[in-house]
């Protein structure tokens, strides 16, 4: 299983995440923050899943650019998956012919578009060799993580989360788990916010990452720009042996 954090910055692309999109072995995304910005039309014609953890602007932020840039006059077009409530947000928030064309609509008439598939909690679905699952988390709005297998092979995206419990009981009984991908966005000066906004901070991952099998290793993401050096000072101050910060526009092989 290939992972690339997509970058999302036209400077220093390889330190700067603003917005969240997850590249796997070029066929399948999840989030879509910068999904729309990625490659050449064709590079994203090749993505046909995408998986949607919540509806918050810098997970969904590019999305109606990406089904733009993806579309061909034929009916293979990509299929946008999440959980009934972050679907209904899409729909009414981004495709509502006010913010962008209603391409849901548009899509029952001509060659479509898209096509938006609900999933239920933790019922696997299968796309390009893998099995995605989704799990719900602790966030402002309904979100998920993402438990996704390929072969004898498991990664877990944790998504944008607070403190949660669920999640881990399943890392927990997974064979073959090999990574976490897991937020840090604040530094601990900021507790109030991320405890506010059901973010992580690096006090409050350490106390994730110890419901998390021992010897998987734990990608720190989604760190805030602004504080990024200094969550990343504070994250290695927990001396975790298995942390990783994760680097925009590296492949991960699992």
């Amino acid at each position: 299983m290939k992972i690339r954090i997509l970058g999302s910055s036209v400077e220093d692309t390889h330190r700067r995440q603003y917005v969240s999109t997850y590249l796997i072995n070029g066929t399948v995304a999840i989030d879509a923050g910068s999904l729309g910005f990625y490659g050449t039309p064709q590079d994203q014609e090749a993505i046909k899943h995408v998986f949607l953890t919540h509806s918050h602007i810098d997970h969904t932020a590019s999305l109606p650019i990406f089904v733009e840039n993806a579309w061909t006059p034929a009916e293979d077009c990509p299929r946008i998956y999440g959980i009934p409530e972050t679907l209904d947000a899409v729909q009414k928030h981004i495709f509502n012919d006010v913010l962008w064309p209603d391409f849901v609509a548009i899509s029952k008439s001509m060659a479509p578009f898209l096509a938006l598939c609900p999933l239920k909690d933790e019922a696997p679905v299968k796309v390009c060799g893998l099995s995605i699952s989704p799990v719900r988390v602790n966030h402002l709005v309904p979100t998920v993580g993402y438990v996704i297998k390929e072969g004898e092979s498991t990664v877990i995206f944790g998504g944008d989360s607070g403190p949660t419990n669920r999640l881990w009981e399943i890392a927990r009984r997974t064979e073959g788990l090999r990574a976490v991908f897991m937020e840090a966005c604040f530094p601990n000066h900021l507790s109030g916010l991320a405890s506010a906004s059901r973010h992580l901070t690096p006090e409050v991952f350490a106390r994730e990452a110890a419901k998390i099998p021992v010897g998987v290793v734990i990608i720190a993401v989604h760190l805030k720009v602004r504080y990024h050096d200094q969550v990343i000072r504070e994250l290695q101050d927990l001396r975790l042996s298995n942390l990783v910060i994760g680097e925009c526009e590296k492949e991960y092989d699992f």
